[in-house]
């Protein structure tokens, strides 16, 4: 089978300015809310162009998605069951804040999908997200047994912390006008830590 032709730079770079583009008008009205001239428009090109790189609105949101959920995953890969518990959760506790520091538009894209119902990313999250939880849940739930932290419901952690740090980005109106536009991610940062470290020890 013949090896597909290698992208020039001028395709990379449409390439890159057509996702770009989609994940800011995706990350706004959602997947049924967003349309290509919308993402056209964005991304400075025509219709026929974007249709040139991709062949529809979803090509543009699964690639965006499954190159968000590999991104999203890394902060529990790094987990490590040899390190200190609380220090471990905390980092990744602080892992994820900073990716809603970084990566609003993304937080948003991920919401939007799961609240459709992960029509698009279904088998990536029992594939991929499931297992890899599993795996780390039972990781925090042997720190448990063995006394290094508080009993606690593993799940039940690791959804708090996704709630309380993805809620900076997904909500960041919400919170921006509360704080009268003040920069909430140092304030967060110290609250997350001082609430988790009591949470998780004796």
């Amino acid at each position: 089978m013949p090896k597909p032709t290698p992208r020039t730079r001028i395709q990379e770079r449409n390439r890159s300015v057509i996702l770009n583009a989609g994940l800011d008008v995706f990350s706004q009205f959602g997947f049924r809310g967003s349309t290509l001239d919308q993402i056209a428009e964005s991304a400075g090109l025509s219709k026929p162009n974007l249709l040139y790189y991709f062949p529809s609105k979803e090509a543009i949101h699964v690639e965006l998605l499954e190159s968000l959920l590999e991104t999203w995953l890394d902060p529990l890969h790094a987990m490590d069951p040899d390190g200190d518990p609380v220090e471990e959760i905390l980092a990744y506790v602080h892992r994820k804040l900073e990716m809603a520091r970084e990566f609003p538009r993304e937080s948003r894209l991920f919401a939007n999908e799961i609240l459709q119902g992960a029509p698009r990313i279904m088998p990536d999250l029992t594939e991929g997200l499931k297992p890899l939880v599993d795996e780390k849940a039972a990781v925090i739930r042997d720190w448990s047994k063995s006394g290094k932290i508080k009993d606690i419901d593993p799940y039940h952690l690791i959804f708090s912390i996704w709630a309380m740090t993805q809620h900076y980005a997904d909500f960041e109106v919400q919170v921006s006008t509360v704080l009268d536009g003040a920069d909430p991610f140092e304030g967060a940062s110290k609250y997350l830590d001082t609430l988790f470290r009591s949470l998780l020890t004796a």
